[in-house]
């Protein structure tokens, strides 16, 4: 990583590649105890990316902006307890590349 870059600069760049940022997400939802604006957090490095990109979908900006309005309400409590949920059953849920 060059020194002149800072590392949220690091970060968006290494979020392009789409298997990286599948990665990031999913080890954002596997922290335990998570403080609430982690998940928004790592979602909007991940759509800064695509947007670096130029490869930000309509669909995908309504879906974050509708997403984000509900974090914000929630702090992503609903997701961590589905997560919860499938741990005690026993499950996992994986995030990676649409093919």
């Amino acid at each position: 990583m060059p020194t002149s870059d800072s590392y949220q600069d690091y970060l968006i760049e290494s979020l392009q590649d789409r298997e990286e940022a599948a990665a990031y997400i999913e080890a954002i939802l596997e922290v335990e105890n998570p403080e609430t604006e982690l998940l928004t957090s790592a979602l909007k490095d991940v759509i800064d990316a695509q947007l670096n990109m130029n490869n930000l979908s309509a669909q995908a900006n309504l879906k974050w902006e509708e997403l984000n309005q509900m974090l914000l309400k929630s702090g992503g409590a609903e997701i961590y307890s589905l997560l919860g949920l499938l741990d005690a059953l026993g499950f996992k849920l994986e995030v990676r590349e649409k093919s």
